[in-house]
């Protein structure tokens, strides 16, 4: 490393390997990271069209209203976050209600496994450490193994799982270690895994892994009489071999270490057959649990952020459908519908100007909170609120702000209602095996007859636009459910009606028809049991023509309603293209025009590439120069040359201050940072899939990878 201190400046610079040992720069050399990637997360008017065309109306005080815009982006990411939050935290507890079950059969399963282990026999304090517990009976040999069946085609869904299972498990006062199929492989064998084991158990792993090791830990008095778990929560990636010598190893044991195995299997209960050796499987006393489908727990996520209240976003028609064909396209995994869902949310918050409305959308003080906003909106906030397309159709005959807090308060209200009958028609299809995410999607575009006190409040012209999708079609998935009430034994049909009397407890006058026809079934049924079968009874078609009735009057989708707008997302087009677009394009392009994004003057220098914008950016403007490939040499002289003109800006600036000292870094040291910050820059460029690294036959030529123009 002297050798090169003493070489010339051209020398040093030709010199870019990624193996130079680097200097810490001094913290007032070069720039923080994070106040160069600290990018705008709410978009500016420039880049969002709606909040464009406000500021395009604003004529005069430019200044205070692009103030009030960027108080209402604030706003907007707010309530961004804390919707967001509240959805995230009804996912979590929704998955961890049906989780529960699970957990607390595993946990029986443990105890009533651990109290066998006791009854075998278990020996003292003194017998446990002993060298090597020989067992000749084979059943005491067996170690007590459950096999949770996940169903997942992509094991994403089963990490939350297991985690939290191994959570439930250590509450209750087992030992948990978990091993993953990384550490279950060739690469680490047996002894590997179980020093894994070790390390998550004892404080001081000694230098050999052996079971006696673990043996003395589980003799101390804080250890023993709890049984310890070992978590496998990807059985199929695991290397059989290697878990089968694990097996075998503590199978010897398991009488004086009670350890037992929890399995995560995605496929069938056969892949352990498939995997292990006969003689490792006769170690084991199997135990089969089954953890729900993908289906149910999606029905459960649907009816509890979609369907019922939860936060006050919701989804248009078109959007509904993309979120089910991406969950279906992904295997039906729920963490990307869920990911799916949050982009959509997040775009809605960024896109739509009056979406922070939504903060306290169901919260009981949230007309005192509509009121004050509004009546705080500027002049050009209030033309855009009732210039909303669904406002400019709905018979709305005056601009108040009482007028518009009536609207969001209906709009709430239908809302409700919607989701009171959407339950009610799953409660009926889920006997015919109807998944409610279908008829959710089938009922957000539902073109119904409107009547009654929703005729004068719906936007008819917005009804008009869904009206092609599924409507007098009488093929879909909501006339598959009227279908399925007429044909329901009449002792599920009660059953139906008491679960609708519950969904529809806020609906007084069709709740009590829905009681009077309950009591009515019950009673006919009692006193003529054997002759009701469901087939053709004239009670089953009084429970159709009533739920079809209700489906005319109450299921109005929210793209119907005036002010929709507000909480509801509906641009597929902005979806899609984030999702299952051209993600490396993005990048791409927010790379070359990072001065758009950058809340900052320094970075806006025309057309000229900037010292002061962020690395990788400033290396992805300079490949636009190029061809098909770079030359490494002359990118990085190019590149040294920018930085070293923002340094050298920055030098006289210092020099021209009296109050400073004159404090000069080695060359060395500089070139060295440089060449640090360059190969940084390459590496994310090649992370994010713009550039190919040197191949061995031209390591002085990376290949631009271009998207587009």
């Amino acid at each position: 490393m002297s050798a090169q201190a003493s070489d010339t400046l051209l020398t040093a610079a030709n010199n870019i390997q990624p193996f130079l040992v680097l200097h810490k720069a001094a913290a007032s050399s070069v720039p923080s990271s994070g106040s160069r990637l600290r990018i705008q997360t709410s978009p500016s008017s420039s880049t969002n069209p709606k909040l464009a065309k406000i500021c395009r109306d604003t004529t005069g005080e430019e200044h205070e209203h692009e103030g009030d815009l960027e108080q209402y982006e604030q706003l907007r990411l707010e309530a961004f976050h804390r919707t967001w939050s509240k959805i995230q935290s009804t996912i979590d507890e929704v998955l961890r209600g049906i989780n529960l079950k699970l957990f607390d059969q595993v946990l029986q399963w443990v105890k009533e496994s651990f109290a066998l282990v006791c009854a075998t026999g278990r020996p003292h304090h003194a017998e446990v450490q002993q060298s090597y517990p020989l067992l000749t009976d084979v059943i005491c040999k067996r170690i007590p193994t459950a096999f949770i069946l996940t169903k997942n085609a992509e094991f994403v869904d089963d990490i939350t799982t297991f985690r939290d299972l191994a959570g439930h498990l250590e509450s209750n006062g087992c030992h948990l270690a978990k091993l993953s199929a990384a550490e279950l492989s060739e690469k680490h064998g047996v002894g590997g895994c179980f020093r894994s084991l070790l390390r998550q158990l004892l404080s001081d792993v000694p230098d050999i892994a052996s079971v006696s090791a673990l043996a003395s830990w589980y003799c101390e008095a804080e250890n023993y009489d709890q049984p310890i778990i070992v978590i496998i929560d990807d059985l199929e990636q695991c290397s059989g071999d290697v878990l089968g010598e694990l097996v075998m190893m503590l199978s010897e044991w398991v009488i004086k270490i009670p350890i037992f195995f929890v399995m995560g299997i995605a496929t069938t209960l056969d892949a352990p057959k498939k995997l292990l050796s006969s003689e490792a499987l006769q170690r084991l006393e199997p135990c089969k649990v089954t953890l729900g489908s993908p289906a149910d727990r999606m029905n459960a996520l649907v009816e509890a952020i979609l369907v019922k209240p939860c936060s006050g976003f919701c989804i248009g028609h078109e959007v509904a459908m993309f979120l089910r064909n991406y969950f279906f396209r992904h295997d039906g995994t729920i963490t990307s519908f869920v990911s799916a869902l949050k982009l959509a949310c997040s775009k809605h918050f960024s896109l739509e100007p009056l979406s922070f409305l939504c903060i306290r959308m169901l919260e009981e003080d949230c007309e005192e909170f509509w009121l004050d906003k509004f009546e705080a909106f500027p002049q050009q906030m209030w033309k855009y609120a009732f210039g909303l397309p669904s406002c400019a159709s709905a018979n709305n005959s005056s601009n108040s702000s009482s007028n518009m807090v009536e609207g969001l308060s209906k709009l709430l209200k239908l809302q409700k209602d919607w989701g009171s009958v959407l339950l009610c028609l799953y409660e009926a299809g889920r006997h015919d095996k109807v998944q409610l995410l279908d008829i959710f999607c089938e009922a957000v575009a539902v073109n119904p007859d409107l009547q009654t006190e929703n005729a004068l409040f719906v936007s008819k012209a917005a009804c008009e636009k869904l009206s092609g999708v599924k409507s007098g079609s009488g093929k879909g998935f909501i006339a598959q459910v009227m279908n399925t009430i007429r044909h329901l034994p009449v002792e599920t049909l009660l059953h139906v009606l008491e679960v609708w009397s519950n969904h529809l407890k806020g609906m007084s006058e069709i709740n009590d028809k829905v009681k009077e026809l309950q009591s009515t079934t019950k009673e006919k049924w009692t006193s003529r049991s054997t002759a009701y079968t469901g087939n053709g009874n004239p009670l089953n078609e009084k429970a159709a023509v009533l739920l079809q009735d209700v489906i005319r009057k109450y299921l109005v989708p929210v793209e119907c309603l005036p002010f929709h707008e507000i909480i509801c997302f509906k641009n597929v087009d902005v979806l899609q293209s984030a999702l299952i677009g051209y993600p490396r394009r993005m990048v791409q392009l927010d790379l070359l025009k990072s001065q758009s994004h950058l809340k900052c003057s320094c970075c806006r220098s025309g057309t000229a590439v900037s010292g002061s914008l962020h690395d990788t950016s400033i290396m992805c403007n300079l490949s636009q120069e190029y061809g098909d490939v770079i030359n490494l040499h002359d990118w990085y002289m190019t590149f040294e040359g920018i930085i070293n003109s923002t340094n050298s800006k920055a030098k006289r600036k210092s020099y021209s201050s009296p109050s400073k000292k004159k404090s000069k870094p080695s060359s060395l040291e500089g070139r060295a940072m440089i060449q640090a910050r360059f190969c940084r820059a390459v590496t994310e460029m090649q992370i994010t899939g713009l550039v190919r690294m040197p191949s061995k036959r031209r390591p002085d030529l990376v290949q631009r990878i271009a998207f587009g123009p």
